[in-house]
Formats: C-alpha cells, sequence, structure tokens
C-alpha cells in the first residue's frame, strides 16, 4: 500500500477531481518501452517496405556521384548544383521512411493516456535540481524496474541478433560474391529483416512495462483518508458556510411561506405543536394544495398571520399531524386525506355562511377519517 509523505497511507482511489487535475499537470501514465517500440517496428518496417526504392536512389546517387565528368569537377558552381541535386534525391527516396516514423512515434505516446498537451509539465521545475531528492529517485523502486527493464533489453536483442543472425549466415557470406547492385538490394533486405525481429524482441518488454506504468501512476494518485475529506471541504464548501447558507435559505422559504399564509382557506392546528395552511381553488378542479406548514414556534407563526388576516383556525391534532408529515409545500394532500379536508372546507363554508347571516350554525366537526398509514400519533 503506497504511503504519503507524512506516512499515510494512501487507501483511496483517486477522485475526479484528483484525476482531472493530474492529467491537467501531465501526470499522466506513459511507457518509454510502448513508444521505443513503435519508432524501431515502424522504422525498420518502413525499410522493408521501401527498401526497393531506397536502394535505387543510392545506386543511382552513387553512379552519378562516381562517374562526374571533368567539366563539373572544375566548376564550382556545378559541383554545388550536383551535391543539390543528389540531396534531392536522397529526401525524396527517404521521404516515405521519415513520415512513417512521424506517424510511429506521435502514435507510441498517445497509445497510452491519449493525447495530451500540458504547459505545466513543459514549465521548469527546481525541485528536480534538489541532489537529495535525485539521490532518492535513483535508489527508488522506479529506478530499480529501469534497470531491470534494460537488461531484459539487452538480453533479449542480444538473444533475438543471435538468432536472426546465424538464420542470415549464408546470406550474409553469399552478398560478398554478388555484383554491386544485387548486393547492395540483398544486404538492405538482410538489414531490414534482422532488424525487424529484433525489435519484436521489445515486444514482450512492452508488454511488461505498459500495465506497470499503469499500476506505477495508479498508486501515485491514490489519497488518503484525510486528502479526500480535505477535496469534499474544497469542492463542496466548508461547513460553516454550508450551514450558513442553508440556514438563509430556509429563512427565505419561510417568508413566502409566511407570505401565502393569508391566501389560505382554513388552517389545521395541533392546535399547539403543529399549524398546517391550506388552500382550495374549485376552478382548477385540483385537490387542495398546503401552502404552509410549520411546527411550534413557526406553528404559533402560522395560527398569528392567519388570525391577523380572518383565515379560518381549526384545531384538528390528528389531521394537522397527517397533513404535516404525509404532505410538501405547494403540493397537493394524498388521496387518502382527501374526505376529511373535504369536511373540514365544508365546515369552514358553512361557518363563514351562518357569520355572514346566510344561513345555521354548522353542528361540529365530527371524527375526521384518517386512513391508519397517514395517521401519525404525538
Amino acid at each position: 500500500m503506497a504511503e504519503s509523505e507524512s506516512g499515510a497511507d494512501k487507501s483511496e482511489e483517486p477522485t475526479e477531481k484528483r484525476l482531472r487535475e493530474s492529467r491537467e499537470k501531465g501526470q499522466i501514465a506513459r511507457s518509454k518501452e510502448l513508444n521505443t517500440l513503435a519508432v524501431t517496428l515502424g522504422g525498420f518496417g518502413g525499410l522493408l517496405a521501401f527498401g526497393g526504392s531506397l536502394g535505387n536512389a543510392m545506386l543511382n546517387i552513387m553512379r552519378g556521384n562516381f562517374a562526374l565528368p571533368r567539366e563539373v569537377i572544375m566548376d564550382e558552381r556545378s559541383m554545388a548544383l550536383w551535391l543539390a541535386a543528389s540531396g534531392q534525391m536522397a529526401l525524396e527516396a527517404l521521404f516515405p521512411l521519415f513520415v512513417l516514423l512521424l506517424v510511429a512515434a506521435i502514435v507510441g505516446p498517445i497509445a497510452l493516456g491519449g493525447w495530451l498537451f500540458s504547459a505545466e509539465a513543459m514549465a521548469p521545475k527546481f525541485s528536480r535540481m534538489n541532489p537529495l531528492a535525485g539521490l532518492k529517485r535513483m535508489f527508488s523502486l522506479q529506478a530499480l524496474v529501469e534497470l531491470l527493464k534494460a537488461l531484459a533489453k539487452f538480453t533479449l536483442v542480444l538473444l533475438v541478433g543471435i538468432v536472426v543472425l546465424s538464420a542470415w549466415q549464408d546470406d550474409l557470406l553469399a552478398i560478398a560474391h554478388e555484383p554491386l547492385e544485387s548486393a547492395i538490394m540483398h544486404a538492405a533486405i538482410v538489414v531490414g529483416w534482422s532488424a525487424l525481429w529484433m525489435s519484436c524482441g521489445l515486444i514482450l518488454i512492452a508488454a511488461v512495462d505498459v500495465p506497470f506504468q499503469l499500476w506505477s501512476n495508479r498508486q501515485k494518485l491514490m489519497m488518503t483518508k484525510q486528502e479526500v475529506r480535505d477535496e469534499y471541504k474544497d469542492s463542496e464548501g466548508k461547513p460553516e458556510v454550508k450551514q450558513r447558507i442553508r440556514q438563509l435559505q430556509r429563512e427565505m422559504a419561510e417568508r413566502r411561506m409566511m407570505q401565502a399564509v393569508p391566501e389560505a382557506d382554513v388552517v389545521i392546528t395541533n392546535p399547539t405543536h403543529f399549524a398546517v395552511a391550506l388552500k382550495y381553488d374549485p376552478a382548477k378542479g385540483s385537490a387542495p394544495v398546503l401552502l404552509a406548514k410549520g411546527g411550534d414556534f413557526l406553528a404559533l407563526k402560522i395560527r398569528e398571520i392567519a388570525n391577523e388576516h380572518r383565515v379560518m383556525v381549526l384545531e384538528s391534532p390528528a389531521l394537522a399531524r397527517a397533513v404535516f408529515y404525509s404532505t410538501e409545500l405547494d403540493q397537493e394532500i394524498p388521496a387518502g386525506l382527501y374526505l376529511a379536508i373535504a369536511q373540514v372546507l365544508a365546515y369552514v363554508y358553512q361557518l363563514r355562511q351562518y357569520q355572514a347571516g346566510k344561513g345555521k350554525r354548522p353542528a361540529p366537526l365530527p371524527d375526521l377519517p384518517i386512513p391508519p398509514d397517514l395517521r401519525r400519533d404525538e
């Protein structure tokens, strides 16, 4: 298990923020062995693919430069032009190989970790000039792995080289007895295939190095529990600030709620612990909506506002508790309370008619039907 500089165990997986920041800093998994493999395979594969044209171009350049006319040799300007023409022929012959090498040099790094350009990674770091840090890197696990990789590469390339040269021994000896043109072509083929097979020996090294680099980079990004907590505080804000924000949000919600109480048709109380304000709009044809609710101090405040604006206040402890716990602000009451609320609204309507001198005094409210699943005891 990895340890931080403070000695704490890095037991936590890196967060998305940590991964994003590490990528911005250029700290991603890279494999030098994969890059080397891509360039060598691309280069020697290109040598085999374009070896014929390269050999012909070399022959033409040699023929032209070893058989210069006397007037060209004696003229400095002609020599310069001849040199430029030879260079152009060489570049034209080498251009496909250079393009292939360029592609391999780009594909190799981005095959692991993807494309990344980080200005921060390019900036000079004076901490790397610290001799003690350099000694620490020299005797680190990473340095040991690099040493083992170098020894493995040397051994593999040596063994593959011995096998390849042994297989091509007859061809190498035959080149000495061939005409110049065929010898050059034959030599190019032998060198190309020999180098390609020796490069294939690096596949094993890359196959081991790539998983190791992924694991090593992951270990470097692992976090301690304290780092995770600190990051959470930084991203989510300090607890004191969040508590203050929540307090302000509650105060704003309470102010909006109190402003809606005068629009209520009825306020049902516990009578002291709970208060809920309901409004029913027959034009919409929907169920009654909860405009405000509160307990203790808020309940008292709701009753005071209701009395100031002559909103009917009724005592029904069981119904008040049921509405309080089952319904959120600005939501319709549950279907199970429709009958009980309908009786309350009907009683309020009859009582208002009586107070206006347009009807008889209504009978007291009976026991309201509240389903067991919505009933809440004190």
